[in-house]
């Protein structure tokens, strides 16, 4: 398996690694600071770099339960045993781990199921399990005072059988935290939020920038879709 050294620190935007398999466009390397698709955030971009060579990479996904790096059409891919070098588009992901963090303070506000969320570099959403409408202007002052509050953000891990005695630690109402690996990842924002994922996050909220909420729409007669966008 590859080792996820951004699950220990999601500020490292590059590594050296070895290459352990080469699929069909897509090479698996022995460690990696690069994210894969998942939990609704994007797989991260980058460059690959080796013996004078390089490549650009274009996604990140996982192709049988284990992280792969696609690379882009037609590029020469380094040969298994092959020592590389892993550098991501560091702006791009920082922008990732702002959003991420973002969306987890604005369901700190809206204190409802969430039924689906998606991350983009300019613009975000969460899909809220309510009936009643969002009252923009208050969430928008609630989730600015997260930020600048400046509450500590850290990442713990618990067993399967702890998260199974605490259920009410999952928001999510379609996606269950993947099981089988024998811990589930906590993300903890002080004071504000615990609950499962598996994402990239900042060190503290104050990070997150400026923030507003954008176009809330209904989706149904019980579901509200909530949008935001960094203010850089």
């Amino acid at each position: 398996m590859t080792k996820y050294l951004f699950r220990d620190d999601a500020y490292l935007k590059s590594c050296t690694a070895t290459v352990t398999e080469c699929g069909d466009g897509w090479i698996r390397v022995d460690q990696t600071v690069f994210y894969p698709l998942g939990g609704g955030q994007p797989g991260d971009t980058g460059s690959l770099s080796w013996d004078g060579n390089d490549a650009r990479i274009v996604d990140t996904r996982y192709v049988d339960r284990d992280i792969a790096h696609f690379l882009e059409e037609g590029a020469s891919a380094p040969a298994v045993g092959t020592e590389v070098r892993l550098e991501l588009d560091w702006d791009r992901r920082y922008r990732h781990m702002r959003m991420h963090t973002a969306m987890h303070l604005l369901g700190s506000v809206l204190r409802y199921g969430v039924t689906g969320g998606n991350i983009g570099a300019d613009k975000s959403r969460l899909d809220f399990d309510m009936e009643d409408p969002v009252d923009k202007e208050a969430a928008g002052a609630a989730l600015a005072d997260l930020v600048a509050a400046d509450h500590a953000i850290s990442c713990r891990w618990i067993s399967e059988a702890e998260l199974d005695a605490n259920p009410e630690l999952v928001r999510t109402m379609s996606v269950q935290p993947p099981r089988g690996r024998g811990a589930i990842r906590l993300l903890e924002i002080e004071g504000i939020d615990l609950q499962p994922c598996g994402g990239t996050h900042l060190r503290s909220t104050s990070e997150v920038g400026a923030v507003r909420i954008g176009k809330v729409e209904k989706k149904g007669r019980q579901n509200r879709r909530v949008n935001i966008h960094l203010d850089d």
